[in-house]
């Protein structure tokens, strides 16, 4: 769908604060356009676009798109919104934020990266990879790279490293060049309803992959291996630590600041190739499968081998990415974003491959009502390399649905199930008194959500220094 759009446009955002919608704005205001938008309360985002002069408006009401003549929203805007009804008594065109940025983006050569974890990370480690290359990329993620202390910027080259939205099936709308599957798993069933849903949209994003172009699929997942049998579209390539892979990971040794592996390159009609000794600042096996889907996007545009392993090894991180925030008494606390019991199963799993011989207390808060209903089997087994688990009331994120079981019920299941000691908390004046209490000694601790959770662990030094 082409969106008309001319420069004498007000696009209105509702829910600008977010990290995908503040990122479309930004790019959009660049490009020139007048954007302005609005959201519930402030926070980190709509401070970094307050700073490239867009107008934000606290509270969501309808003066506020009184001049608008667009309106993006984001998956999370409710449909009773009062911006939103106004727009449509007011017959103002409406797109959701992904049927924008595929407006955005469709004059560009666009490397999508699509799939349920690891997509911002790979996203940003293409992007490091890119910018080494000299060649300038527009970049859309949906985390704060370290590199710019953005989300988004616009490149002075005609590519496009973008992250896509699942959350609303508008993923499929934008057009790829070059395409990345991480792994499809139960995310987002709120809206597909069902998981064949979800991997029949995944197949429809697939073979949607120009001839010019190719898709990489990873090979590792299960979810993967059973699209990969329903595609019709041939255009792919795999990689990963299974032997069929045409980027196969091996030689893999991980430290507590970096991980090291190799890959070989077997593609149909070409010699075999290596990439060896690559270096990451990064640890776990599943960033290791992240910076090898950035390696193979990048040799495959022909990118060098040299320049492919400085782009990883000189990648600055992403926020919320396992970042070490602070110290206390000696033990090192990390902020991660891991929401879903696949993505927790994976840090602990790292963490627990590097730091061997420490105990590993995790902070978690449940993001979603919806979520901790559909996965609360899954989430109780989530926990299995950690110690301790402090578990923190649910981040709601608006949601006013009934959990249908208790949350003590949850707790003693992840107790049974994850085998940890478990510490029911209340705020974070409770997570500030157990931590003067009880953190010291041979331990880490890693605070773990997508809510609040990450202001409860970076505000911790004002209290208990």
């Amino acid at each position: 769908m082409k969106i008309k759009l001319a420069k004498s446009e007000l696009i209105h955002f509702i829910g600008i604060g977010g990290i995908g919608m503040s990122g479309l704005a930004l790019i959009m205001k660049d490009l020139g356009f007048k954007v302005q938008g609005s959201d519930i309360s402030n926070n980190k985002n709509i401070e970094r676009i307050k700073q490239k002069k867009i107008k934000v408006y606290i509270g969501h009401k309808k003066l506020n798109i009184n001049k608008s003549t667009i309106i993006v929203i984001s998956s999370a805007i409710k449909k009773n919104n009062p911006e939103l009804l106004f727009a449509k008594k007011k017959r103002i065109p409406i797109y959701k934020r992904g049927e924008m940025l595929a407006n955005v983006v469709s004059l560009m050569k666009n490397v999508v990266v699509a799939g349920s974890h690891g997509k911002t990370t790979t996203t940003s480690l293409i992007s490091s990879i890119f910018t080494h290359a000299k060649i300038d990329p527009t970049v859309i993620n949906g985390g704060v790279l370290n590199s710019f202390s953005g989300s988004a910027k616009l490149g002075k080259s005609d590519w496009c490293i973008l992250e896509s939205d699942e959350s609303d099936g508008s993923f499929t709308k934008i057009p790829s060049t070059y395409s990345i599957v991480t792994n499809i798993d139960k995310e987002h069933l709120d809206y597909y309803k069902s998981l064949d849903i979800l991997k029949k949209n995944f197949i429809n994003f697939i073979e949607k992959t120009p001839s010019f172009g190719k898709t990489f699929i990873c090979l590792d997942d299960e979810n993967n291996r059973d699209v990969i049998k329903k595609i019709s579209n041939l255009n792919y390539n795999t990689y990963g630590t299974n032997k069929l892979s045409n980027f196969k990971i091996f030689n893999i040794s991980q430290k507590e600041t970096y991980s090291k592996f190799d890959i070989k390159i077997n593609l149909t009609g070409t010699k075999i190739n290596f990439i060896k000794n690559i270096k990451i600042p990064l640890i776990g096996l599943h960033n290791i499968r992240n910076s090898t889907a950035a390696a193979a996007i990048a040799f495959s545009v022909g990118i060098p081998i040299k320049i492919i392993k400085k782009g990883l090894e000189k990648f600055s991180g992403v926020q919320r990415r396992f970042t070490k925030v602070f110290s206390y008494n000696n033990v090192p606390f990390f902020d991660d974003y891991a929401h879903h019991p696949t993505e927790i199963s994976q840090v602990l799993d790292g963490v627990r491959e590097v730091y061997k011989d420490k105990e590993i207390e995790c902070v978690f808060q449940p993001h979603r009502i919806s979520r901790l209903k559909h996965l609360h089997d899954e989430f109780s087994k989530s926990f299995k390399k950690a110690n301790t688990l402090i578990l923190c009331p649910i981040y709601k994120a608006g949601e006013n649905i009934k959990l249908g079981f208790s949350y003590n019920s949850f707790a003693k299941k992840i107790i049974k199930n994850s085998k940890v000691k478990l510490i029911l908390i209340n705020n974070n004046l409770d997570l500030i008194k157990y931590v003067k209490q009880n953190i010291y000694g041979n331990k880490i601790v890693i605070g773990m959500g997508a809510g609040s959770i990450s202001n409860w662990i970076r505000d911790l030094p004002k209290y208990i220094k």
